[in-house]
């Protein structure tokens, strides 16, 4: 892969700031999102961490995003969010439109009442994931007015990955973040789990952690959209989750 002198450059400061031991990984994701942008010529960070007993993401960090809108986010669209489960399960950096057709992301609710009000467009993700923890993410965003992300510029941002994954790691052990299970945890299987489900139940969720959304689940299997939801709400309360990005990382552990 060939690197321009001033990509050279900014990897370098990026490294230095992934080698800072002093460092709490919220700065630690808010100064490498910083520099990512910097480096991607990209207009838009936002950052969080995945709490995976509460099933949501926390700890947000951003850069030129409004903290009302990112509230808004927290509160409401990331419970209903067709894009991010979509996202979350890569191991390596990943391209919006690699997993949703742009055009697609623009009929969601998702777009158009929460990126579209700080003009997030073209985006690119990267989650740090240690084994199955899913230690943190970069949210990168462009504007419209932009070109979408090459794939040249989606190499770069994976290039960080493994240390940036390190560095959380590291962080969050140093923070005392980490706490090892109780001896006498027992940890259900997952295919038992999902055997719980009925076969409507199981064909809902499957799609509903593909990405669709219920009014798409309703037209897919012909049924009606409150149909879908009680299929959904029913799953979630046997599978011991409270969204779909817990739902698609659950099925997704199953088809490994």
């Amino acid at each position: 892969m060939y690197l321009t002198s001033r990509e050279l450059a900014l990897l370098a400061d990026v490294f230095k700031v992934l080698a800072d031991r002093t460092l709490p990984e919220d700065v630690l994701r808010l100064e490498v999102g910083r520099r990512m942008l910097d480096l991607l010529r990209a207009d838009f960070l936002g950052s969080y961490v995945w709490d995976d007993a509460q099933g949501i993401f926390t700890n947000r960090v951003a850069i030129n995003m409004s903290p009302d809108n990112l509230g808004d986010y927290e509160r409401y669209f990331q419970y209903r969010d067709p894009l991010t489960p979509r996202l979350q399960p890569h191991r390596e950096a990943v391209r919006v439109t690699d997993v949703i057709a742009h055009d697609e992301l623009a009929r969601t609710e998702l777009f158009n009442d929460f990126l579209r009000r700080d003009g997030l467009y073209w985006g690119m993700n990267l989650f740090a994931w240690e084994g199955d923890a899913n230690l943190g993410d970069l949210r990168i965003w462009r504007g419209e007015h932009r070109e979408n992300f090459s794939d040249h510029e989606r190499a770069l941002l994976d290039m960080i990955r493994p240390a940036f994954t390190a560095a959380l790691a590291r962080a969050r052990h140093e923070a005392g973040l980490v706490k090892a299970p109780p001896a006498d945890a027992v940890v259900p299987d997952v295919t038992e789990l999902i055997a719980r489900l009925t076969r409507r139940e199981r064909e809902v969720a499957t799609l509903a952690a593909d990405g669709l959304l219920d009014k798409e689940i309703a037209e897919r299997l012909g049924i009606s959209y409150t149909t879908v939801r009680t299929h959904l709400d029913r799953s979630f309360q046997k599978l011991g989750v409270s969204n779909r990005s817990r739902l698609a990382r659950l099925l997704q552990s199953a088809r490994r």
